[in-house]
């Protein structure tokens, strides 16, 4: 992937659900039913055949037992890895498609790329800017240097600068990583780890995940010896490592305040329960 032309490749969820044409539409119905999608792509022995969504089973509810393969519409959008990820977009916003399965030269069936992929690499695509305004901050201010490698950290050696973590947005945050939304930390290099700049809930849902390392954009300062700011107060506040960072149960996190404010609150906390069973 480049960072200005990532492709289809890049983000597709290469396992995907499928529904066989033999089915009936009752198990197809059932099938969307327990799952957290709204339709599925028809394969047979490995190749797409097409589409189904809850929309189109509407329409054959008084005959749960056809067979799909004679209700659906044969063939489907789709697309192949090497499709620039802009131009799937296209597609998607075009055509008002939710998901859009990817093939390989044999129109076999190997991802699907959604609505979800996109946004999701559109969040990453936002970090770079991010990482520049942070990286000037810092050499401004403490009148270096600083080098930016992209790299896997090892999580143990992960030095926090923030207190506390909410529960509710931890949760959502080990969810997102299961779904494959890793975005990576910002940190500053130092002698004995790395200082997190941005990423806390991520570091610390991965730790919880049990995952040994994770994706970060490393600043690297041409002079080791020079204190930073966020630094001195971690050590004045006793962050040594990810162990010391306290999780926050009962009180929401600004953001999901916010998100659930019109919800009441046994159901964000049935939500957050549901995102719990999933991780």
């Amino acid at each position: 992937m480049t960072e200005d032309k990532p492709t289809v490749g890049d983000y597709m969820v290469r396992k995907v659900m499928t529904v066989n044409p033999n089915m009936t539409v009752k198990e197809t119905i059932d099938q969307i039913t327990n799952s957290e999608f709204h339709g599925f792509p028809v394969t047979e022995n490995g190749y797409l055949l097409g589409f189904i969504t809850a929309k189109e089973l509407l329409r054959y509810v008084d005959t749960p037992n056809a067979r799909i393969r004679s209700v659906m519409k044969r063939g489907t959008f789709c697309a192949i890895p090497s499709m620039l990820l802009s131009d799937a977009t296209r597609i998607l916003f075009r055509y008002g498609l939710r998901n859009l399965p990817v093939v390989d030269e044999d129109k076999k069936l190997i991802g699907i790329i959604s609505n979800l992929d996109i946004v999701r690499s559109q969040i990453e695509k936002s970090r770079p800017h991010k990482v520049m305004s942070v990286k000037k901050f810092l050499e401004d201010q403490n009148g270096i240097k600083m080098k930016v490698v992209n790299k896997d950290i090892d999580v143990s050696r992960v030095i926090p600068t923030q207190k506390e973590v909410y529960m509710d947005e931890l949760v959502g945050r080990q969810y997102e990583l299961k779904r494959g939304m890793i975005e990576p930390l910002i940190v500053v290099e130092r002698r004995n780890g790395f200082i997190v700049v941005d990423g806390h809930h991520r570091i610390m849902a991965a730790k919880k995940m049990g995952m040994k390392t994770y994706k970060a954009i490393v600043l690297i300062p041409n002079d080791y010896d020079v204190k930073f700011g966020l630094e001195k107060t971690a050590e004045r506040w006793g962050l040594r490592s990810l162990d010391d960072v306290k999780i926050i149960e009962g009180t929401k996190h600004p953001f999901m305040e916010v998100t659930t404010m019109l919800l009441p609150s046994e159901e964000t906390e049935a939500i957050t329960k549901k995102l719990i069973d999933k991780v």
